[in-house]
């Protein structure tokens, strides 16, 4: 496994060494290198003999300087004005048996019923009270088939937090690598595979390719990751990890993202209380989802938003934006701070405390 462009991978043992190959550059990661980090890492994870990966840069001089925005700014205005397009690595959690679409109907927000073979659903899967345990999407395959998606590394979490709940029930949980092939832009839609089901980001509709097992990538799926970040951010879309955590209601990453994951309509599921009882009372929680932009410096995670002498929120996400000309955020602001709000980003050990706007998401809706 050593014909790669810009890694060098070698085994020795029951150990695997991944040298990112790109020292003219800082080892900096590009789309070519995420792709062939993905095909190796899937390679690894199947081979029994391999129990350990380690990784490493080429040269003296540097491990790896991050993300290299060479075509970042290309994809970007391919996702504003044409279309673009790149396959992610996931983590899957296939549910199967006579009895795995009415459990799941009690563990999922989402409403199973007229959810057809070939389709998907946004979901999440609550704690007995009521903040997320889990969020991704849940693919129909078959009848008696279901494929759980979350992000990659959150797929052990949702086994065990499935099975859990899991009894006497005619339905069998297995961990499963995934990987999804997006297509972004106002153009996806004339480029439509077969197999895909379409995506409402908000300014950015699309469709997604659920690739199982060895199915091979289409040709051309090579977007900076860096733009699609960005998006993200602006659509005001929550990530398991970063905005969604054990610590979250769901109202309080907003109405639009209930809307898509919630269904207030079947009947009982786990968790179901609290947020049933939010919706009654117009959803008022402690804290709110927002947008942050600042013209003046880059953002990161973990930055503190202050107004005045108080702290307003936290970073949770961040990345450069070539639409707004600046840095972008996500942060849970506390109710009490209307927007747009200015604030100072206090970063420990910086003594500089740059200015930031808190705006209302998403940052563009159409």
């Amino acid at each position: 496994m050593s014909d790669f462009e810009t890694i060098i991978y070698r085994e020795s043992g029951p150990v695997g060494w991944i040298t990112l190959n790109r020292p003219e550059h800082g080892n900096m990661f590009n789309a070519t290198m995420l792709r062939e980090l993905r095909e190796v890492l899937e390679r690894s994870r199947a081979e029994v003999r391999t129990r350990v990966v380690v990784l490493t840069g080429a040269g003296d001089r540097f491990f790896c300087l991050g993300g290299d925005k060479a075509g970042l700014e290309e994809t970007y205005e391919a996702l504003r004005g044409r279309v673009a397009r790149r396959v992610v690595v996931r983590d899957g959690v296939v549910v199967e048996g006579p009895d795995a679409w009415s459990w799941l109907q009690g563990q999922l927000t989402q409403d199973l019923d007229g959810l057809e073979v070939g389709d998907a659903r946004d979901t999440l899967v609550l704690s007995p009270r009521g903040k997320v345990d889990s969020a991704g999407r849940v693919w129909r395959r078959d009848d008696e088939r279901f494929v759980l998606e979350v992000e990659a590394g959150f797929g052990e979490a949702l086994e065990a937090r499935l099975a859990r709940f899991r009894l006497r029930v005619k339905a069998s949980l297995a961990r499963t690598a995934l990987r999804v092939a997006e297509s972004r832009g106002p153009g996806a839609e004339e480029l439509r595979g077969e197999g895909a089901v379409a995506v409402d980001w908000p300014g950015f509709v699309g469709w997604d390719v659920l690739l199982e097992g060895g199915t091979e990538a289409p040709a051309g799926f090579d977007g900076h990751p860096g733009a699609f970040e960005a998006a993200r951010i602006e659509a005001g879309l929550p990530l398991l990890g970063r905005e969604l955590t054990e610590a979250t209601i769901p109202q309080e990453a907003g109405d639009a993202f209930v809307a898509r994951t919630v269904s207030f309509t079947k009947g009982c599921y786990t968790g179901q209380e609290l947020v049933a009882r939010l919706d009654s009372r117009g959803s008022n929680v402690p804290r709110r989802l927002c947008a942050v932009v600042c013209e003046g410096a880059e953002l990161v995670p973990g930055d503190e938003l202050v107004a005045g002498e108080a702290v307003a929120g936290e970073l949770t996400s961040a990345a450069w934006s070539p639409g707004l000309g600046a840095s972008v955020g996500l942060a849970y602001v506390r109710r009490s701070f209307a927007t747009p709000l200015a604030v100072a980003v206090h970063r420990p050990g910086r003594e500089a405390r740059p200015e930031a706007e808190v705006r209302a998401l998403p940052l563009f809706s159409g």
